[in-house]
C-alpha cells in the first residue's frame, strides 16, 4: 500500500571526511569493461532500487549478446548501499577505486545522489542518475536522466490551468517534508505568482514522511477548494502516507472530478497490488508510462517480463531513463573509441537514444536529456491513461527560471566548461 514509494526519505547526516585517493579514470579491465550498479538491495528503498538493479542486468546482458562494447563483454558490478545514505559514498568509492568500473548507473533519493557526488569528483568517474528530481544541480561528472522540474512540475501546472484540466485557479502544494517537495514547490510557487495567481490562492503544507491522520489537513483542503474555484492539489507526498491520505479525500467525499490531485511519486510500481477505488481519476506527472502502445515500448515489456519470468511484472519511468542512458553511454564509448572517463564526458553531449514511447532524446550540455513529458490518469487496473501529452520533447533546465538564484544560471560543460555559469556576470559560480 504504497509503502516505501520512489521518494521515501529520512533525513540523514551525510558522513564526511572522505579519504584521500588517488584520482584518474578506469578503462576496460581485462578482458572485460566493468559496469558499476549503485542500488539499494536491501532497507527501505529496496522495493523501488531492485528493480533498477534488474534493468541494467537485463541491458548488460543484450548488449554483450551483441558483442559487447569496443569488442570486449561487459561486466555489471553490483553493490548493495542498503538505503544507507553515507554507505552510498563507501560504495561509490569501492567501485572506482577497487572494482575499476567505467561508469556507475545508480542512486533513487535525492540525499544519496548529494552523498556520492564528492567522490564521483574526487575520483573522476561518471554516474548516470535515473530518477526525477528537484534541479538546481549541474555536476560535470553526472548524467541526468530523470525529469528536471520544468519537464514534469511545471507541465502539470499548466496542464491543470488549462481547459483541458480544469481551469484551476487555487492550488494546494501538499508534500513530506524534505528537500525534494521543498524544493519543487518553491520554484511551484514562485511559478505561480508569475502566472498571475494571488498569494492567497496557494495553500502550502508539508507533513512528516508516515502521515496518518489527515482528517484535519483534507479538511483544511476541502474548505480552501469551497471559495468559488476549481481548486487542485498538487502532491509531493511520498511513502505509506499516500494511502490515508487518498482514503481521507474518499472519507470526505472529494472525487478527482472535483478536487484532482497531481502526483509525482506514484507510478505503476507503487500502484502494483494496491486497491485502486480510492485513486482512479486522479493524476500523476511522468515522461514514461507503461500503457503507451508504441512498438518500442511494447518489446521492452515483453523482454522485461521474460528476464523477470513474470507476466504481470511492471515498467516505470526510472527504468526508461535507464534505458536511455545505459544506451548513450554505449555510444559515448564506442564514438570516443574508448572508455576514458574524460573522453567518454566530453563525447556524451550530443548523444542521441530512442525513448520508448515515441521520439529521440538527446544528451544537452548542461548533462540532462530532452523528454517526452505526459499526464496520465489513474486506472482501476493501476495503470495509466495518458490524457495529455506534450508537444514534441522538453529539454531538461538545471536551474529554474522562477527562483532568483538561480533564473541566470545554465549549465553547460561544452562550451562554458561549467555547471552554473551566469548569463548576466558572465562568470562560473
Amino acid at each position: 500500500m504504497f509503502k516505501l514509494s520512489r521518494r521515501a526519505l529520512l533525513a540523514s547526516t551525510i558522513a564526511g571526511g572522505l579519504a584521500l585517493s588517488a584520482g584518474g579514470a578506469f578503462a576496460q579491465s581485462g578482458d572485460t569493461i566493468k559496469v558499476g550498479i549503485l542500488h539499494s538491495l536491501s532497507g527501505t528503498m529496496a522495493i523501488s532500487e531492485t528493480t533498477l538493479k534488474d534493468v541494467m542486468l537485463m541491458l548488460i546482458e543484450e548488449q554483450n549478446k551483441k558483442g559487447g562494447v569496443l569488442g570486449k563483454k561487459l561486466e555489471a558490478v553490483v553493490v548493495d548501499p542498503a538505503s544507507n545514505w553515507p554507505l552510498f559514498a563507501e560504495k561509490a568509492r569501492e567501485l572506482i577505486t577497487q572494482q575499476k568500473v567505467s561508469a556507475v548507473f545508480g542512486c533513487w533519493t535525492s540525499v544519496s545522489r548529494k552523498s556520492v557526488l564528492p567522490v564521483f569528483k574526487e575520483l573522476n568517474s561518471i554516474l548516470f542518475y535515473p530518477v526525477q528530481y528537484e534541479g538546481e544541480e549541474s555536476e560535470r561528472n553526472v548524467f541526468y536522466t530523470g525529469a528536471a522540474p520544468n519537464q514534469q512540475a511545471i507541465p502539470a501546472v499548466d496542464y491543470l490551468m488549462s481547459e483541458e484540466g480544469g481551469l484551476v485557479k487555487r492550488w494546494v502544494l501538499a508534500g513530506t517534508d524534505y528537500v525534494y517537495p521543498r524544493t519543487t514547490n518553491k520554484i511551484l510557487e514562485a511559478y505561480l505568482l508569475s502566472k498571475g495567481v494571488a498569494k492567497e490562492d496557494i495553500l502550502i503544507n508539508y507533513t512528516p514522511f508516515g502521515h496518518s491522520d489527515w482528517q484535519t489537513i483534507v479538511s483544511d483542503i476541502v474548505k480552501f477548494g469551497t471559495a468559488g474555484k476549481k481548486t487542485a492539489v498538487v502532491s509531493t507526498i511520498n511513502g505509506d502516507a499516500n494511502v490515508p491520505f487518498y482514503k481521507e479525500l474518499a472519507n470526505k467525499g472529494v472525487k478527482a472530478t472535483d478536487i484532482p490531485v497531481v502526483a509525482f511519486s506514484v507510478g505503476e510500481e507503487e500502484l502494483a497490488g494496491v486497491d485502486t477505488k480510492n485513486l482512479v481519476g486522479h493524476l500523476a506527472a511522468w515522461n514514461y508510462f507503461e500503457s503507451v502502445k508504441t512498438p518500442a515500448n511494447e518489446a521492452f515489456i515483453k523482454q522485461w517480463q521474460a528476464f523477470k519470468k513474470n507476466p504481470k511484472a511492471v515498467t516505470n519511468d526510472p527504468m526508461e531513463a535507464h534505458v536511455i542512458g545505459f544506451n548513450m553511454w554505449v555510444k559515448a564509448v564506442e564514438k570516443a573509441g574508448t572508455t576514458n572517463v574524460d573522453k567518454v564526458i566530453d563525447t556524451l553531449p550530443g548523444i542521441e537514444a530512442p525513448n520508448l514511447t515515441g521520439g529521440v532524446s538527446k544528451m544537452l550540455p548542461n548533462h540532462h536529456i530532452t523528454k517526452p513529458v505526459m499526464i496520465g490518469e489513474i486506472r482501476p487496473d493501476g495503470q495509466f491513461d495518458v490524457v495529455w501529452q506534450a508537444k514534441g520533447l522538453v529539454a531538461g533546465d538545471a536551474w529554474s527560471k522562477y527562483l532568483d538564484g538561480s533564473k541566470d544560471l545554465i549549465g553547460d560543460w561544452v562550451e562554458k566548461k561549467c555547471g552554473n555559469y551566469n548569463t548576466k556576470t558572465g562568470k562560473c559560480g
